[in-house]
Order: structure tokens, then C-alpha cells, then sequence
């Protein structure tokens, strides 16, 4: 398969690219040549960190080579999650602060059952603190070879023992050859973007691979300024072993881009590209903590990612059927969070102003009358420094009939929180409407209710060892099973009210214990059945005991509790390849918040459900990708919502991918491609009374070769406009306030690959 690669810095921007079909390990075994199409080779997952054929892995996973990634031309890495079966991906809020459910679990936001891997190892332990999910953490570029997507399976019991979906990104990898790209790319909101990437040889057996990305843009909603800007720099150094490889790797970020919040659906002018921030109120004065403390904010900054991930591996087969993996990652900087939320109904500007007509622009100085549609915003400032250092050591022996693998996984994390949430004011209901004088709860900050200011401190390791063995009963029959026993520790304290009185502290140490035990047969050498069994659970972080202290105070252990059941069948020929999966699973003690400094709800939540996820090719140039989730969702334990579904999942949703090849006579070659999405009815609320529609979203594009160096990529998302709906108001359901899906966008780009 031909590599890629491409390059950036921030005055200029250097890259790199190499792609080989999965260069995932030196110690891989090679896929059938005969038959690259299908043949497939994962290693997220496997107890040893080793690498299987995916038809033979007893555990339902995704994989998305480099081609599939520019074919779906996510806007966001949450957006790439979209193409995972059984999973729901809310990407409407921007570059970041995706929601991302996984096979039903609940949730009220975020990514709460989300780890994203980098190299086989997670970014930051902890799946979702309040304003960060983990997709927020990571920037797709060229320096990304593939990535994969494992849904529960032996989840409980690997890695940082996520139950719910992990995904794992691979970067690229150099070889003897020095290759790289280079690639524009604009649109039709503004972008402008560089990205580049080299690889080769630096010695004997050992490669490099360094690229990037510099970017600018108003955003997909116009914002009349450059609200989303970013550059990020990638180096990645292996050092092939006779027996095995060492890896080292580096990943500077520095990205970000407006938050996008539920708009006033009620108002005849707000539609899909409406966005709350714009030149006259991007900057705007707050006030918090007991003193009253002023201060003026850009939030033209919006949501991001300023830090870096850093690690490696030591990958080694050692003698006498021993294998050794170690992986470690090193995570710091700031995901702060700037935005203009939405409180409450617009109304007409008589009914709030001091003298019952007409108000001011705080900015322009224009006098609005009373018919002027308004809407209270609240200036929200979420100040977030985050560290991470995690090792995962795996030490497995091999036999004639199967493996033993014994591992230690360690991490310690940490965050620093600053809040300064409310600071409502009425603001004109257009892009960038301005606040108003006049009315008096802008002009006394005070009048205008609700705020919400903390300043936090939490620290917290977790140290699990686990165990696993598989045994092959006969030529096409495996056992596998697995046990992690995990502890957790929580020091964390909050001043609530910025006046250096603590008023929540939290010394936390409990130890919890998850399994899995699959069954895996291959009646043929391409087709087989699976059956998996799993019990695990979501550890408590620092906002679950900020959200549930009086809980904690009572002796409640804060653990969420996760039991899933999954029996699957594959089947991969020489066209094609099919993967079924069908999953139950039930989520006790979850808990959430519709807005900080709200009482937590608790439910427990049970989802069935079938995956499926199908893979077409033909020797004309055609293929088709299908995947698609049906499920079923039931709240069956709630002060208020038994028997009810769970908010903001659809009971079906459906997606395909079809493509094809044109070759040409001069020696040019074109592939058209698509997507139609397709999503059922979703309720907003776990009260089931605020009702989304179901929706299809089309997406097309073109790539065209002109040379075997030149290539341009023309992508249209959402071709017809479509204005759907991802969520209500998250903080108020009942209010008419939505989040709508992000409207037609046309991106262009041409590289140049040497």
C-alpha cells in the first residue's frame, strides 16, 4: 500500500509520511498479499499487546486504515468515531468537547466510557473530567497511520480497564526509503492549512517520522474572526531489534476553536450556522469569586488542547517463548474552555428591559426595539491544567496450546481546576448578537442568578495487575480468560466560591476486581464464531465526587458497575468481510449532572443490542463499506425515569460507504466515494418528554490522482443542508434551545508526495 506523509511547524511546518498496510510491529506477522482487501491485523485488545488476524480475535473491533480516515474526512476525531459500530458521536460542538455514548451506557454528556490510546497507550487515565473528554486530547494529521476501535471484550481487563470503547491511534513509521508529502488545503469557510510529513532511515535499523500541521480558520460557523487556529508537530523514532523493536515518539499540540452550544430553535432567523460568539462580544468582562473580582476574557479562544503527549515502548521476544511489551506515555498542559452558553428561553426585548421598550448595544452603541429577540448568555471560563504518566508492562509466555500473560499497569494523574461559570447577560439573538445596556440584569451583574466558581486540586493513581491465558481446546477452538485486580486512589479538594475556603475534601483508596472469559471458533479458516463474557467497572474521578459528596460522605464507594454479554460471528473471503455482533450489557450506579453545582441523578441503565459491520470489494474498482447498530435501552432503576429509555442514544442508526476506482488512459486515476448516514428518533432527557428527530446526513467526495505524486481531494459534507438535531439543551431540556448538526461545508485539497 503506498505511504503518506506530510509536514508542519509554526512559521513553517515540516512532515512526514510513511505508509505501510499496519506497520504495527517488527514481530507482526504479514497479511496475505493475495488478498490485502481483507486481510487484517489488530492489536488493541490481545492481552500480550501482540498482534492476531482480526478474523480471529474473539472480541468485536474496527479498523480504519489512512485511506478510510481521508475518505470520511472527519472534521474532528471525535467525528472519525462516527464510523464505529455501536457508537453514538455528538460532534457538533467543535474542533472539541465531543459527546461520545458507547452500546447504550448512559451518560448525560462527554465521553465517560471513551479512553483514547496513542501507541497502545491512553492519553489521560481518566475517560472524562467536567469540559474535557478525551478526544479532545488528540488532533487527526498525516502522521496517522490507523486506528482502531474495541468495543467491551476484554476492555475490563486490559490497559487502564475501560469497559466501554477504546480507541487506539498508530502513528507512522519510517523505513530504508526517505518519502514524504506535503498538502494544502482550503474550504469554503475560510480554512487555510498546511500539512506536512518526511520519513526514512537516520541509520542502520533505525527510522524517523516527523510531521504536522499549521491551520486557521472563521470555523464551520462563522465566527468574523479566526476562531479556530492551530499547529501541532509529531516526531516518531523506532529502533528495529533482532529481536524485537524499541519506540519513542513525541506529540506537540496547540489547537483550538469556538465552542458551539445549543441554539434558540424558536427564532425565525437562527438556523444551522448560527453561532453564539462573534466580533462584538467575543471579549467580555466576568466577575466571581467573594469579592466580586472583574476581569475581561477573549473568548474567542474557545475549546482546545495546549500541551503535550510524549512515550514509547519496548517491544522484545525473548528466549524460550517469552515476550516482553512495555508501554509509557507522559501527558501535561491546559484544556481550558471559554464559552457563550445559552441560558434559558429568547424573549422579546419589552419584556426584560428597564423601560419596558427599548435597550442599547453595549458595543455599537444601536438602540434595539422591543420586537428584538433576546436570550441571557452566560460568559463561562473553565481554566483546566492536566498530567498524566501511565506505564503498562506485559510479560506473556507462549506454549504449544496457547499463552500466559502477566501484566502491571500504573498510572498517577492529576488536575487544577479554575471556574468561573454564569455571568449571564441578554444578548441580542443573532451570530455574534451584542450585550445590551438598559436592562438591569447586564447592568448589575449581580440581579442575574445563578454562578458557579470553583478552584480545584485532585491527584490520583491507580495501580492494577492482571492476568490472562488463552488454550486452544482443539485446532479451531480457543478459551481465553482474564482477571485485573485494580486500586484507586483519590486526593482531591475544592474551594467552591473562590474565598479560599475549602469546602469539599476527598482522601479516597478502594480496590475493585474485573474479569472476562470468550470463547473463540474457527469452523473455517475465514469464519467463526465468538462468545464473550465481561465484568468490569468505571472507576470514580475527581467530578464524581465533586457531583456526588454528600454519597462519598456516606460511605458509598462511587464505583460504577459494568456487565456485559457479546456473541458475535465473522466472516472474511476474498471480497469481502462481515462482522455481527450482538451485545447486552447493564451499567449500575451511574450518575450525572445537568449543570455544575446541580444534585447528581443516579440510575442504572440496560442496553441489547446487534452490531454489524460489512466490508464489500469487487476487482472493477468498486467497494462499500456498511456498519450499523440496532438497540434497545431501558432505565431500570431511577427515583423518576424507571422503565424510560436513555437520553440521547437512537434506537438504529445506519451508515454507507460505497466507493469507486476510475483509471484512466493517460495514466490518471479518480476513486468517487460517499456516505449516507441515516439515525433514528432520540429522546434529549432521560424523562423521555423532548423528543429529536431522526435524520440522513449525505456526504460525497472525490480524490483524483494527476500523477503518482500529485493528488487533490475535493469533500463535500452534508450535501443537502440537512438541519438536524445532536442534542437539546443539555443544562435546561425543557427549554427550546438545540444543538443542530454541522451545516454543508466544501474542503479542497491538492498534495504532493515525493
Amino acid at each position: 500500500m503506498t505511504n503518506t506523509f506530510k509536514l508542519t511547524s509554526i512559521a513553517m511546518v515540516i512532515a512526514c509520511t510513511c505508509t505501510v498496510q499496519q506497520s504495527l510491529a517488527a514481530e507482526q506477522p504479514a497479511a496475505d498479499t493475495t488478498n490485502d482487501n481483507v486481510e487484517k491485523i489488530i492489536v488493541t485488545g490481545t492481552f500480550s499487546g501482540k498482534a492476531v488476524k482480526k478474523e480471529e480475535a474473539s472480541f468485536a473491533i474496527s479498523s480504519f486504515s489512512e485511506d478510510d480516515i481521508k475518505k470520511l474526512a472527519p472534521k474532528s476525531t471525535a467525528d472519525l468515531f462516527k464510523a464505529v459500530p455501536g457508537i453514538w458521536a455528538e460532534s457538533s460542538g467543535g474542533v472539541s468537547g465531543a459527546n461520545v455514548f458507547v452500546r447504550g451506557f448512559p451518560g448525560g454528556g462527554d465521553a465517560p466510557f471513551l479512553t483514547v490510546q496513542l501507541q497502545g497507550a491512553p492519553i489521560f487515565p481518566p475517560p472524562t473530567l467536567s469540559f474535557l473528554e478525551n478526544s479532545t486530547l488528540f488532533r487527526l494529521d498525516e502522521t496517522v497511520e490507523f486506528m482502531e476501535a474495541l468495543r467491551g471484550g476484554p476492555n475490563p481487563v486490559v490497559s487502564n480497564g475501560q469497559p466501554g470503547l477504546t480507541t487506539n491511534f498508530l502513528l507512522k513509521e519510517g523505513s530504508e526509503l526517505t518519502e514524504g508529502l506535503v498538502k494544502y488545503s482550503t474550504s469554503d469557510y475560510g480554512l487555510q492549512r498546511i500539512d506536512g510529513v518526511v520519513s526514512g532511515s537516520l541509520a542502520d535499523d533505525l527510522y524517523f517520522m516527523i510531521g504536522g500541521y499549521i491551520k486557521s480558520s472563521p470555523g464551520v460557523r462563522d465566527a468574523g474572526f479566526n476562531a479556530e487556529e492551530g499547529n501541532q508537530f509529531t516526531i516518531n523514532i523506532t529502533k528495529k531489534l533482532d529481536d524485537g523493536k524499541i519506540n519513542l515518539y513525541t506529540r506537540q499540540t496547540d489547537d483550538h476553536g469556538v465552542w458551539y452550544l445549543p441554539s434558540p430553535l424558536n427564532v425565525d432567523s437562527v438556523d444551522n450556522e448560527y453561532t453564539q460568539i462573534g466580533t462584538n462580544n467575543r471579549q467580555a468582562t466576568i466577575q466571581y469569586g467573594a469579592d466580586n473580582t472583574t476581569e475581561t476574557i477573549d473568548f474567542g479562544k474557545g475549546r482546545g488542547w495546549d500541551g503535550s503527549v510524549s512515550g514509547g515502548s519496548v517491544d522484545l521476544t525473548l528466549a524460550n517463548g517469552w515476550d516482553l511489551v512495555d508501554r509509557f506515555i507522559y501527558t501535561k498542559g491546559n484544556a481550558d474552555t471559554y464559552g457563550l452558553v445559552p441560558n434559558g428561553d429568547p424573549a422579546m426585548l419589552s419584556t426584560v428591559a428597564d423601560n419596558g421598550n427599548t435597550a442599547f448595544g453595549a458595543v455599537t452603541g444601536a438602540e434595539y426595539d422591543g420586537s428584538t429577540m433576546v436570550q441571557q448568555i452566560g460568559r463561562w471560563v473553565v481554566k483546566k491544567e492536566i498530567e498524566a504518566f501511565t506505564n503498562d508492562f506485559t510479560l506473556t509466555k507462549s506454549f504449544d496450546k496457547g499463552t500466559f500473560t502477566v501484566g502491571f499497569y500504573n498510572s498517577t494523574f492529576s488536575a487544577k481546576d479554575w471556574w468561573a461559570l454564569g455571568n449571564q447577560a441578554y444578548h441580542v439573538v443573532e451570530s455574534g448578537g451584542e450585550m445590551l445596556t438598559g436592562i438591569d440584569c447586564n447592568d448589575n451583574q449581580d440581579s442575574c442568578g445563578w454562578n458557579y466558581d470553583i478552584n480545584s486540586i485532585g491527584d490520583g493513581s491507580t495501580q492494577a495487575l492482571y492476568a490472562a491465558a488463552s488454550y486452544d481446546i482443539t485446532d479451531s477452538l480457543t478459551i481465553d480468560a482474564g482477571v485485573r485486580n485494580e486500586n484507586h486512589e483519590i486526593e482531591y479538594t475544592v474551594d467552591e466560591g473562590l474565598d479560599g475556603v475549602i469546602t469539599k475534601a476527598v482522601s479516597y483508596d478502594e480496590t475493585s476486581t474485573a474479569w472476562t472469559v470468550g470463547v473463540n471458533w474457527m469452523f473455517t479458516d475465514k469464519q467463526g464464531v465468538f462468545a464473550r463474557v465481561s465484568d468490569g467497572s468505571k472507576m470514580p474521578f475527581f467530578d464524581d465526587f465533586r457531583d456526588n459528596f454528600s454519597a462519598y460522605q456516606d460511605g458509598e464507594d462511587l464505583i460504577k458497575e459494568v456487565s456485559q454479554y457479546e456473541l458475535g460471528y465473522k466472516l472474511a473471503s476474498d471480497n469481502f468481510e462481515l462482522y455481527a455482533t450482538g451485545f447486552f450489557n447493564e451499567v449500575k450506579g451511574d450518575t450525572f449532572v445537568t449543570q455544575p453545582g446541580a444534585p447528581a441523578q443516579v440510575l442504572t441503565n440496560e442496553a441489547y443490542g446487534i452490531e454489524l459491520d460489512l466490508n464489500y470489494y469487487t476487482d472493477g474498482g468498486f467497494s462499500v463499506n456498511l456498519n450499523s447498530t440496532v438497540q434497545e435501552t431501558e432505565i431500570t432503576e431511577s427515583p423518576d425515569n424507571l422503565g424510560n429509555e436513555a437520553q440521547r442514544q437512537p434506537s438504529w442508526q445506519v451508515r454507507m460507504t460505497p466507493s469507486y476506482d476510475i483509471d484512466f488512459s493517460n495514466g490518471m486515476y479518480a476513486t468517487i466515494y460517499g456516505t449516507v448516514s441515516a439515525v433514528g428518533d432520540r429522546y434529549a432527557n432521560n424523562e423521555n418528554t423532548v423528543t429529536l428527530e431522526g435524520y440522513e446526513k449525505v456526504d460525497i467526495g472525490l480524490l483524483l490522482n494527476i500523477t503518482d505524486e500529485v493528488q487533490m481531494q475535493l469533500a463535500v459534507s452534508n450535501l443537502t443542508d440537512e438541519d438536524a438535531l445532536t442534542e437539546g439543551d443539555p443544562r435546561d431540556s425543557l427549554s427550546s434551545n438545540g444543538r443542530y448538526i454541522l451545516p454543508r461545508t466544501i474542503d479542497f485539497s491538492v498534495s504532493y508526495q515525493f
